[in-house]
């Protein structure tokens, strides 16, 4: 890690423990800490008020914060809108991710939002049913311009809100596991603890610390493997388990090999405590020093979801075989996930030939635009 990173890192303590930041800083450093923070999606977090930040980045900064409470206070209305619809339509939903883990934190308009997700209970085919019932959406082919289903494996995306906001309706709790072995165990048991939730204070109910510490953590492993995660991911990693129970991490511990999780969930303890410092008794698993370097230095140069990972910013090709490249150097981190990962690209490369022949594209992005 550089100066930097370590730096950041205390400023991410500081928002998350209520530690005083005090670290001595030149401008140059409170610009790349204001870039880094953007990159992560957490500047809503990070933001402090520190009388020798250059006064344009603090005026940049500062309104940038605003914009993440703003938003916020939107998610969670919008969170309890929707769980008011499905509850009178008489059925179980619970928000995953998301407000969910924002609640959690010291401020909870502080955390940088994305979309929702939200959970319904029916199953796919009957969930698809109630959405365009109740005009959540007006059309829902089973394919689109690119071949991609419009519901797909675990969730239906709803058109944005008339104040842009994006919703994910799950009529499976989770994304799971590449390997289709170990996710069938994980989502049998995902189905039935989601049924125990609890409903809060913000109007909306929530699943039990446990499912989001086993949901999360898949989330987490899955998104890793396939492009990237943030520090977002791990500071809401590190609300979760510090609201958590010794008997909530004793049950999640003990699946964590048969649901394929152990290697992510090694290396995510690694990083907790490293950016962190979380306490040891309450890690899930004993730490990987190998694996969670690994994760970290991923999550610091390619900021959130991965999205500023260098691959990124080449054209098909040569994306195409870094990331063969990329999943063959991760078979090193988990040698069943990657396989069946690969696997189900190239499954998806000869699925869509006939699409990419039709509109004389190597890349389904070209068609999307």
């Amino acid at each position: 890690m550089t100066q930097l990173e370590d730096k950041l890192f205390a400023l991410v303590r500081a928002a998350m423990t209520g530690q005083t930041f005090d670290a001595p800083l030149t401008d140059d450093d409170w610009r790349w800490l204001y870039r880094a923070a953007a990159r992560q999606s957490m500047v809503g977090l990070c933001f402090t008020n520190r009388a020798d930040m250059p006064k344009d980045v603090a005026m940049s900064w500062a309104a940038e914060a605003e914009a993440v409470r703003g938003l916020n206070t939107l998610l969670y209305q919008e969170a309890a809108r929707l769980t008011r619809i499905f509850t009178e339509a008489g059925r179980r939903s619970a928000i995953l991710k998301g407000q969910a883990n924002a609640r959690l934190y010291p401020d909870r308009f502080a955390r940088q939002p994305g979309d929702i997700d939200i959970w319904v209970e029916g199953g796919k085919k009957s969930v698809v049913a109630l959405i365009m019932e109740l005009g959540l959406a007006t059309e829902l082919a089973s394919t689109s311009v690119e071949g991609k289903p419009t519901a797909s494996y675990h969730h239906v995306h709803l058109p944005p809100t008339k104040d842009h906001v994006i919703v994910e309706v799950h009529f499976r709790p989770s994304s799971g596991n590449f390997n289709p072995f170990t996710n069938r165990r994980l989502q049998q048991w995902l189905e039935q603890e989601i049924l125990h939730t609890t409903t809060v204070e913000q109007g909306f109910n929530v699943p039990s610390v446990r499912f989001a510490l086993m949901m999360q953590l898949a989330h987490v492993q899955r998104h890793f493997l396939g492009g990237g995660i943030g520090l977002r991911h791990i500071c809401d990693y590190y609300m979760l388990l510090k609201n958590s129970t010794e008997e909530d991490r004793r049950e999640v511990a003990s699946h964590l090999a048969s649901f394929g999780l152990r290697h992510g969930a090694a290396a995510l303890m690694w990083v907790l405590g490293e950016v962190l410092h979380l306490d040891e008794r309450l890690m899930l698993c004993q730490s990987d020093s190998y694996r969670g370097k690994w994760m970290l230095r991923e999550i610091m140069a390619g900021g959130n979801f991965g999205k500023f990972a260098s691959r990124q910013k080449h054209g098909v090709i040569r994306r195409v075989l870094e990331g063969r490249l990329r999943h063959l150097q991760l078979m090193r981190f988990d040698f069943g996930e990657l396989f069946w990962l690969e696997s189900r690209f190239w499954k998806t490369v000869v699925k869509t030939i006939p699409t990419r022949i039709r509109y004389r594209t190597l890349s389904l992005r070209d068609i999307r635009r």
